[in-house]
């Protein structure tokens, strides 16, 4: 029987077929950065203060400025040592009866105060946000969140479901119709006729836009061979920051959010077309026993790569067709070494999510230039793929994973006690890089500490903490931050700290085989030793000595 590892070898482990359909998918990940974290500029709150009817047409009538008007409206108060006008109190005063244009400064020291009834005043600074348009500040600023966190429950019911139908139907054909999805959902979102319908239009948007992801990840991953599938699942998670550098200069030109939604959601249509460009898994197509189409497929390949096949592809089987068969979440908890691995990687998932969005959405809430800071911020998000893929095969996986963890650590608690300034942002930016690196090695890291029959479920499994971080990450950073602008920085670095060192209890990966069996992963000197038996018999049999005394390869003639 030849399995389509050893076809893979002939057809070209990534050859020009493969790199097409990946430079394809690539792009896939490019608009996922805008439904990330566009909320840095769909969401941005700016500066505002108590609307009074009275104070807004003496305004208008007698020609004066806001800052006027808002030294009548909003009282004086104590934000951390300093004085700032409110921006949730006004003057309890009525105003029809007091103002006219010849008014000068009053002294309204002990004037009583009252919370906001009319609504507020906002200096749009040219950008509109939904924040502005449904009133989403002071006692509201909470509803905010839930733009955010409505998008990861989407994510997490996503790529659960839509991942089951992968499975069952197809990586083709779920992901093209996740993107019809995508975009008949990102569209509602941008005309949602209020707060309420916004935030089920993005829950939406949400659980196609990660499933689809997820499909087109696995797909290209299962077309390529061993040696290339770690560089292709990197730089396809690189091609995120790609988006991340385009977002900024997209939402610098396009001020009104709705219409950032639509520019985020159109490429969603596009991906539609991918039906008629990327071919079904032959992988899955085996494991659903359909093997004429896989065999097709694979001569197309073949085809397109320039290659002859010699291997007879019609004894074509997948190794691990009935893999996940027998696969149950208890497998991931019910031995020693199995409950540690899904312990640390679940909480290495839920970390680098609530610190990697934690740090891009503060860049919103910091003040300054938000587009370079935010253009910035994605530059140093590339070294991290090149750093991976050097590091990982000369020093291992878990000592680049731990330290990386460390960095960004580091990196949050020190940037939280720096003053405003050149230092502060290099700082900050150390920090991202460290975090960026730890969500692109749990990914593999993963798939390498379980065995073979229940990998796709653990990593199912644990990555869903990621989704439960990006729902924890905007309530922890932005209710945090009234209390302290930089006590969120300080527990991301608790919690980066704390995976980093976690990570040092995982075995090291590198240049082990992949398990097999959960007891591989509790007794791996057991499975050590059966690598080197298995290395011996397969260098034996390729020197056995024929009956004239030649030395024999040990292949067989194969046609195609």
């Amino acid at each position: 029987m030849t399995s389509f590892d050893d076809i893979l070898e002939e057809v070209g482990a990534f050859g020009g077929c493969q790199k097409r359909i990946f430079a394809l998918f690539c792009l896939v990940s490019v608009p996922w950065a805008g439904v990330y974290v566009g909320i840095v500029f769909q969401g941005f709150t700016p500066d505002h203060w108590c609307r009074d009817g009275a104070v807004e047409r003496w305004r208008v009538s007698c020609d004066r400025t806001p800052a006027d008007g808002r030294r009548l409206t909003a009282p004086l108060v104590n934000v951390s040592g300093e004085l700032q006008r409110s921006s949730c109190e006004q003057y309890d005063v009525d105003w029809n009866a007091t103002l006219a244009c010849d008014t000068q400064k009053l002294d309204l020291s002990g004037t009583p105060t009252k919370p906001c009834a009319g609504g507020w005043e906002y200096d749009y600074e040219g950008r509109r946000s939904f924040v502005t348009e449904f009133d989403l500040v002071c006692d509201d600023a909470w509803l905010m969140d839930m733009f955010q966190a409505v998008l990861n429950v989407g994510f997490l019911l996503g790529s659960i479901a839509i991942g089951y139908l992968a499975d069952r139907f197809g990586r083709k054909l779920s992901f093209v119709m996740s993107n019809v999805f995508n975009g008949v959902a990102g569209i509602l979102v941008a005309v949602a006729p209020n707060y309420v319908s916004m935030l089920i239009f993005r829950m939406l948007f949400g659980f196609g836009v990660k499933g689809g992801w997820m499909a087109g990840y696995v797909l290209i991953t299962e077309i390529v061979g061993v040696e290339s599938r770690r560089t292709v699942g990197v730089v396809y998670q690189m091609f995120f920051s790609v988006g991340l550098l385009l977002l900024p200069l997209l939402a610098y030109f396009i001020t009104d959010w709705r219409w950032l939604q639509v520019v985020i959601t159109v490429p969603y249509f596009l991906y539609i077309l991918y039906y008629w460009f990327i071919p079904e898994s032959p992988r899955w197509l085996l494991s659903q026993n359909r093997k004429s189409e896989a065999v097709a497929i694979t001569e197309a390949m073949a085809k397109e790569n320039n290659k002859t096949l010699s291997k007879n592809i019609e004894t074509l089987t997948d190794d691990n067709a009935d893999s996940s068969s027998s696969a149950s979440m208890m497998d991931l908890i019910r031995t020693p070494k199995m409950r540690k691995h899904t312990f640390i990687l679940s909480y290495n998932w839920f970390t680098s999510a609530v610190v990697y969005q934690g740090l891009i959405m503060r860049l919103g809430i910091m003040g300054g230039n938000v587009y370079i800071s935010f253009l910035i911020s994605a530059l140093v998000e590339f070294p991290a793929a090149f750093l991976i893929l050097f590091t990982i095969e000369r020093m291992g996986r878990r000592l680049p994973f731990a330290a990386a963890n460390g960095v960004a650590g580091a990196a949050c608690f020190i940037t939280a006690f720096l003053h405003d300034g050149w230092l502060k942002t290099a700082v900050a930016c150390v920090g991202r890089l460290g975090i960026t690196m730890t969500f692109e090695m749990v990914v593999f890291v993963n798939t390498e500490l379980y065995p073979t029959f229940v990998r796709n479920l653990g990593v199912s499994v644990c990555s869903t903490l990621c989704d439960v971080g990006g729902i924890v990450a905007p309530f922890l950073l932005y209710r945090l931050a009234v209390i302290w602008l930089e006590l969120p920085l300080i527990i991301f670095g608790f919690l980066a700290f704390l995976a980093g060192g976690l990570v040092l209890m995982l075995p090291e990966t590198r240049g082990v085989p992949l398990p097999d069996t959960i007891d591989d992963v509790e007794h791996p000197e057991k499975m050590k030793q059966k690598a080197t038996e298995k290395q011996q018999q397969q260098l034996s049999s390729k020197l056995l000595p024929n009956t004239n005394g030649s030395i024999s390869t040990n292949r067989e003639p194969a046609s195609v």
